[in-house]
């Protein structure tokens, strides 16, 4: 319930609660600058302004979403601090069989209610802003402050601190580059091996944190234990739908995890709602753009879907699929390095143009220089030549000029 654009990508200092009791929504911190370049972050059509630097300062994808809706004069359709309270499915008759449409209840700051009924719901609240929180045995032991990165705005407070920070995926890894710089003590708690990556002199790696002891020590895995004031949590967030009755519409949400969805789209008993971005380990917007397109497509009658058990049955395949291999189930709808052939596969079935191939290759590319420096890689930029080649415009002099 806001009156602007953005959703994460808008910066508030404040954390916690509105004055309205809402919830903060943004996880935005105040440095973060992009971890993917902007050429492989732009809606099609629409790219962002050429004299940006590749790796962009949060404000500027702010800008850009603000440029995009003026562009398709989308404010209009949008309705400011305006909650919605429920959306369930409505069983209707009609000449050629049974429908159903949706009844979507929601209200205003004034307190003002409204309920409206539509043909179809796309679902696009986002995944950035219900921390998850794992449990830690004897956690109320702990003395010191405890946080989640949604919480985290700036480093200063963290000032020669001792910090652990719990996870190792982008924003563990870029608050502690930043609490390092503030002379933080910070050590970098993980479950996967330790990383070979180069990182400040300040950080410490060490296995997971599997329990608090009564004297307020944290205890690791490998059964070291160290005193801390702050544990930061960066364990990522839930899946959180307040609005939805999952069970009425045959979906399980978990806190990491919602099944069945087709196409990581649609439940199969439900074929005119769409869960768009769900998916995480992306390129966003390309990826918004892709489900939006074959949502579209079912629509308008372009894509004929299988029968609700038929597509029930492709999704248990499919992750199934994915746990053989040992794929845990809170990461089932990690996509990264499979995201491309998903997009080829919306496209090929709603017959759109798919991405060109050179966004996968730059995203790879991108990937192997976050992993060789995560401090330095953002110093690089990129541009794009055609559909398969992008170039470098600043790099070290051993690196590749052209690809």
């Amino acid at each position: 319930m806001t009156d602007h654009f953005g959703g994460t990508w808008f910066y508030e200092e404040r954390v916690g609660s509105h004055d309205n009791v809402y919830p903060v929504h943004s996880s935005m911190y105040r440095d973060l600058r992009t971890n993917l370049p902007k050429e492989v972050m732009m809606f099609p059509e629409f790219p962002f302004d050429d004299h940006l630097p590749s790796f962009l300062h949060h404000t500027s994808v702010q800008l850009y979403l603000e440029k995009y809706c003026e562009r398709h004069d989308i404010a209009r359709h949008i309705k400011f601090n305006t909650a919605v309270e429920k959306v369930k499915p409505v069983s209707m008759e009609t000449e050629t069989g049974g429908a159903v449409t949706w009844e979507v209840i929601s209200h205003r700051t004034c307190g003002d209610r409204n309920t409206q009924t539509f043909d179809s719901v796309f679902v696009c609240n986002g995944h950035y802003s219900d921390p998850h929180l794992p449990y830690i045995p004897g956690i109320e032991h702990f003395e010191g402050k405890v946080l989640h990165s949604h919480s985290y705005r700036y480093p200063e407070p963290f000032a020669n601190k001792s910090v652990v920070v719990l996870g190792a995926r982008a924003s563990g890894v870029d608050i502690s580059i930043e609490l390092a710089q503030v002379n933080a003590r910070v050590i970098l708690s993980h479950s996967t091996p330790t990383m070979s990556l180069p990182l400040p002199l300040g950080i410490q790696q060490a296995t997971s944190v599997v329990g608090v002891l009564e004297n307020g020590s944290l205890q690791f895995q490998d059964g070291s234990v160290t005193r801390a004031d702050i544990l930061l949590f960066c364990t990522g967030y839930n899946f959180n739908f307040p609005f939805l009755c999952p069970s009425e519409l045959g979906l399980d949400v978990q806190e990491l995890f919602v099944t069945p969805l087709y196409k990581y789209l649609l439940p199969p008993g439900f074929p005119s709602m769409f869960f768009i971005g769900i998916c995480k380990i992306i390129c966003p917007f390309i990826h918004f753009d892709c489900q939006v397109q074959f949502a579209l497509g079912v629509l308008e009658g372009l894509v004929k879907l299988p029968t609700q058990a038929e597509m029930e049955k492709e999704v248990q395949r499919e992750m199934q699929k994915k746990q053989d291999t040992g794929v845990q189930v809170k990461h089932l709808l990690h996509l990264d390095k499979d995201q491309w052939d998903y997009y080829l596969d919306l496209a090929r079935v709603a017959r759109f143009t798919p991405p060109q191939p050179v966004f996968q290759s730059l995203y790879e590319e991108v990937g192997r220089q976050r992993k060789k420096d995560p401090q330095k890689y953002r110093q690089i930029n990129y541009r794009l030549i055609d559909a398969t080649q992008w170039e470098l415009l600043e790099a070290s002099p051993e690196q590749t000029d052209r690809v």
